[in-house]
């Protein structure tokens, strides 16, 4: 049975998508692979791999014991999308760009779950041959679609219109993910229903948290901050919306998205690309709040236009399944234990 040591604290921060993925992954391997893999989470034993999730200064320690099997570094953020992220002094702000690679560069192997970081991570110096993309899933046993009147009951539950077209976005209250771009096209559209769902999952070292607390404090009539939820409180809001639309400037690969298409949403994002190199033009794109207004108003009138935004959403929900990472998941590993064993048997 190959050994699997995770490297892990994403789940103490809620509300942000490191340690939804670190869920998911965990949930794959135990339920496809029980009697293959050993997984153990913040061990020190050996192992014949150690997967790292989270850059914490012991797990970077850690990478210089022996029996640590083939180091494998998880990156799910870059020095630049962190400065994006969190307000940091200068200096301080240096030093953790600094550690980020030095930490990356201790690995065997790294995934990314966002092809554009591959050139990115190289011109740190790590080399191309050490990169692999493996995009992130949803379980579709924890994000699903509701029928009609679930959908109805579910905002009568939660206290929203029955009736009104309902916008939902999810993730942390952050100025790169556009939260004031959100809020500008509720007020645009007070037709409409906006929810945010989401939190500070960083407190007050969250980039734009004076300008943007004010907003969750004081949000237009249409619009609703529920705060970080759990999983299954999470599902039921996905379900309870007409469409998804993520306004950020900046992301990574988004869990949010994937949700989303998971409950069989239409989904709107800002025109990045990476978008364009991993979901195939399985979404409507918009440059702008003008543009994403557009689109919003389009689905809002126009079914024929809608239920093809939902038939999109159902081709990237098989895409990014389980079913479909499993096997590749599967395969990484155990190729990345063989060549632990390669190395060891040259030594």
């Amino acid at each position: 049975m190959l050994k699997i040591n995770m490297f892990s604290t994403a789940t103490k921060v809620k509300g942000q998508g490191v340690g939804s993925a670190y869920l998911e992954l965990m949930q794959l391997l135990k339920t496809n692979f029980p009697t293959e893999f050993e997984v153990r989470v913040n061990h020190y034993q050996a192992s014949d791999i150690s997967h790292y999730h989270t850059i914490n200064p012991t797990f970077y320690l850690s990478t210089f014991m022996k029996n640590r099997g083939r180091k494998i570094g998880y990156v799910h953020f870059l020095p630049e999308t962190l400065r994006g992220s969190l307000k940091l002094p200068t200096p301080i702000r240096q030093l953790v760009d600094r550690y980020v690679i030095a930490f990356y560069r201790r690995m065997d192997q790294i995934v990314v779950v966002n092809p554009t970081f591959i050139p990115k991570l190289a011109r740190y110096g790590i080399p191309k041959e050490r990169i692999k993309y493996i995009p992130n899933f949803v379980s579709r046993t924890e994000f699903y679609p509701a029928a009609p009147d679930e959908k109805t009951d579910l905002r009568r539950k939660h206290g929203y219109a029955s009736h009104a077209f309902t916008v939902i976005c999810t993730g942390q209250v952050q100025t790169r993910k556009g939260v004031l771009d959100f809020a500008k096209l509720a007020r645009d559209n007070p037709d409409y229903q906006f929810i945010w769902v989401g939190g500070f999952s960083f407190g007050p070292m969250t980039a734009g948290y004076h300008e943007l607390s004010q907003l969750v404090e004081n949000p237009p009539a249409n619009l609703s901050f529920p705060g970080i939820l759990d999983r299954a409180q999470l599902r039921e809001y996905y379900q309870l919306a007409d469409v998804f639309l993520l306004p950020s400037y900046n992301e990574l690969f988004p869990m949010s998205v994937l949700e989303a298409y998971a409950c069989g949403l239409p989904v709107v994002l800002r025109d990045l690309e990476l978008y364009r190199e991993i979901l195939a033009g399985n979404y409507l794109a918009a440059k702008d709040v003008v543009a994403m207004g557009t689109q919003l108003h389009r689905l809002a009138s126009d079914d024929s236009q809608y239920q093809a935004a939902c038939q999109r959403a159902r081709v990237v929900s098989d895409e990014y399944s389980e079913a479909h990472l499993a096997q590749i998941w599967h395969d990484f590993y155990c190729q990345q234990a063989a060549l632990s064993t390669s190395r060891k048997d040259h030594t």
